[in-house]
């Protein structure tokens, strides 16, 4: 069903933003791959046919790259059915002790970045009654210990897009929302560290988390059926509902959870 569609994922250099690009190209649509990284997309389409995707270099905090990114989308491909706002960075650090630069930085990466392709790509998506993608997280939900600059990104995120969705419920416009839990990718190695620099080196046992590949797989199903909201992993599902139902016990739970990471700043 994505035969031909064209779709713009922008993070499209690594993790999911890769294997949705990938994945993309393999279900046989036209696909627009937006990052910074130019090699690393260059490599992730080595074997794709050139007439099937195109590359733009974009950095999702600078309004003009994500304008020039939908309009060079509309000179090759003349249409917009997907856009994957998939873009983000994370980071690690109590927020006490935290840089405001950093939170900043998250917040215009992870929201306004969204906000900005999805204001220039929207006439597009309105006309093909196309589907508008964030990929958030379950910090959207639930607030995540020394992740107060991402979860905050997070929910920015889920309000902008909910509110999207319902002033266009007369439009055919589809917005899903979708919430990997902790996923194989590299935000963790490229997350900030209270002074901005990178982490490094990921925190947890990457091996033992869903692969991007079936990250990607659940979200392009999600697309098809249309679904407003997605959240992945049995772990994310329980937090999330857990939340709902026993607030004050959660916070307890992910506290200690998060306190275990190594060299957590929890403790």
């Amino acid at each position: 069903m994505l035969e031909q569609k064209v779709i713009i994922i922008t993070g499209a250099s690594s993790g999911i933003g890769r294997a949705l690009a990938i994945e993309g190209l393999h279900r046989g649509a036209k696909v627009v791959l937006a990052a910074r990284n130019i090699n690393a997309m260059q490599e992730a389409v080595q074997d794709a046919h050139p007439d099937s995707y195109l590359i733009v270099q974009t950095d999702v905090s600078k309004e003009s790259d994500c304008r020039q990114l939908i309009d060079q989308t509309i000179a090759r491909f003349g249409r917009i059915d997907i856009l994957m706002n998939n873009a983000g960075i994370s980071m690690r650090a109590l927020f006490s002790e935290t840089d405001l630069g950093v939170i900043e930085r998250l917040m215009q990466v992870n929201f306004w970045g969204s906000v900005y392709c999805t204001k220039y790509a929207l006439p597009y998506l309105l006309s093909s009654k196309g589907s508008v993608v964030g990929i958030s997280s379950i910090a959207g939900y639930k607030g995540l210990p020394a992740r107060s600059g991402y979860s905050a990104s997070k929910f920015a995120l889920q309000g902008f897009l909910e509110c999207l969705r319902i002033e266009n419920l007369k439009n055919g416009l589809h917005v899903l929302i979708a919430c990997p839990g902790f996923t194989t990718s590299n935000i963790r190695k490229t997350a900030l560290a209270k002074d901005g620099s990178m982490q490094g080196e990921s925190p947890r046992i990457e091996d033992k988390m869903m692969p991007a590949e079936v990250v990607a797989k659940r979200v392009y199903q999600a697309v098809i059926k249309r679904k407003r909201t997605l959240i992945l992993t049995s772990q994310g599902k329980l937090t999330v509902w857990l939340n709902k139902l026993f607030p004050a016990l959660t916070d307890k739970l992910v506290y200690k959870h998060m306190a275990r990471e190594p060299d957590s700043p929890l403790n």
